[in-house]
Order: C-alpha cells, then sequence, then structure tokens
C-alpha cells in the first residue's frame, strides 16, 4: 500500500511541478519575444537594416531576400512600425513554440495602431518574427 501512495505522491508532485512550470516558462518566452521585437524596432530607429532583419523568420527571408528590400518594404507598408512617437507592449500569449504579442504603437502623426506581432521558436532555440499585423485604432479587421 504505501508504494501505491508513494506512486501517486510521485505522480501529483509532478503534476504540480510541470503546472508551476508552465506559466514561468511562458512569462520567459513573452520576455524573451519582447527582447527581440524591442531589438528590431530599435535597429529601424538607427536606421540598421542588417540588425533589423537578423530578427526575421526564415520564411520571411525568403520573402524579402536582402536587409534593403526588407527595410524598404518596412519603411513603405509598416510605416507606424518603422518610425514612431510610442512603442508600447500590450497582451501576449504563448503557445509552446509560437507568441503572439500585441504592441501599441502611436505613429509620428499621432494616430494610434495597433500591431500583432507573431514569433517562433527555430531549431536553435532562438525566437524569429513570423509576421507583423498592423491595424489603425478604431478599424476592425
Amino acid at each position: 500500500m504505501s508504494s501505491i501512495r508513494a506512486t501517486i505522491f510521485a505522480v501529483l508532485l509532478l503534476a504540480a511541478v510541470l503546472g508551476f512550470a508552465s506559466p514561468a516558462r511562458a512569462a520567459d518566452d513573452i520576455a524573451a519575444a519582447q527582447g527581440v521585437i524591442r531589438s528590431q524596432e530599435q535597429a529601424f530607429s538607427r536606421g540598421d537594416a542588417a540588425a533589423a532583419y537578423s530578427y526575421a523568420a526564415p520564411a520571411i527571408r525568403q520573402l524579402f531576400p536582402e536587409a534593403s528590400i526588407f527595410m524598404s518594404m518596412v519603411q513603405h507598408s509598416y510605416a507606424p512600425v518603422y518610425r514612431h512617437r510610442s512603442f508600447d507592449f500590450g497582451e501576449a500569449k504563448s503557445d509552446g513554440d509560437l507568441i503572439a504579442q500585441r504592441v501599441h504603437i502611436v505613429d509620428e502623426n499621432g494616430d494610434g495602431w495597433e500591431a500583432l506581432y507573431t514569433l517562433e521558436r527555430q531549431a536553435d532555440g532562438t525566437l524569429r518574427i513570423t509576421g507583423c499585423t498592423l491595424l489603425k485604432t478604431g478599424q476592425s479587421a
């Protein structure tokens, strides 16, 4: 009977540890994702195409095979991400190797935007940006 109790105790302990580890890992993943997004945002502000491009996932790099092409696309299609007055993190969700992070942006003209960044953990363990959807505040998707 005591070996059954020990087994049950071990299973319950393992479940408790895993239950507590998941939120901690999710928080760490979200913090890491925010670091990647912030680093890319700072690279944009410096006009450093190579550094900004380094945070893009392989699928993005296939679409834009050179850092200069990527930077030009961001300047023209994502102007509020490229240049802004404020850039603040909002809600984030982590699901395994995928992270979604909302960012509240005020552009150079004072208009509000919401960006939804998606990131994915790569085989080497790093997080890379897989996409960014930009919506002007007050518009619906």
